[in-house]
């Protein structure tokens, strides 16, 4: 079994040096791209069989045609009708059926390796992610910034109930020390 991940990143790669990024080429290309792929291997098998009976259907029904057209007895053409003209329309239905079903398992395919790969970028992403998150600084939060209710002497948490629906809120800012702290939010 063959490795299909690159540990290393490349030359000028964001991904970071832990990121594992799909070998190009591991799509199922190679010698034998058909084995332990069973989507793909029904997607060619409807395919080829559709591609055969489709012009085969046609093929028989010009033949059904032709022998009801150059034999003078009616008995004969019905036979001709029923032998050429239903079992080609048949088999020409049959066969565009399957190519349709080709078509639609080739959709399939496509959406669930577009998925996978939706998938593992949006997994790069997130690792990115947390590993810039954890080098930055830790972001303040809004709601515990000490703020002053208008002219008062008390110390309040911006999400106090007290003074959350207050719009004369101001920043502490250096006179903080000499503010009673509010008892309910304890800042």
């Amino acid at each position: 079994m063959t490795d299909t991940t690159v540990s290393a990143p490349a030359s000028g790669s964001r991904l970071g040096a832990g990121a594992a990024m799909p070998r190009a080429g591991s799509r199922g290309t190679g010698a034998a791209p058909l084995v332990n792929n069973n989507y793909r291997l029904l997607q060619v098998v409807l395919f080829w069989a559709g591609a055969v009976l489709l012009p085969l259907g046609l093929v028989v029904i010009v033949l059904g045609w032709y022998g009801a057209a150059n034999t003078p007895y009616e008995y004969d053409q019905i036979s001709y009708l029923v032998s050429g003209g239903l079992l080609g329309l048949g088999l020409t239905f049959t066969g565009g059926f399957l190519y349709f079903g080709a078509w639609l398992a080739r959709l399939a395919d496509d959406g669930r390796e577009s998925s996978k790969r939706l998938a593992d970028t949006l997994l790069v992403l997130a690792d990115v992610t947390s590993r810039a998150a954890a080098v930055s600084a830790p972001v303040t939060d809004a709601a515990a910034l000490p703020v002053v209710a208008g002219d008062g002497t008390t110390l309040h948490r911006r999400d106090c109930s007290l003074v959350a629906h207050r719009d004369d809120l101001r920043p502490a800012g250096p006179d903080a020390a000499h503010l009673t702290p509010c008892r309910v939010c304890k800042p």
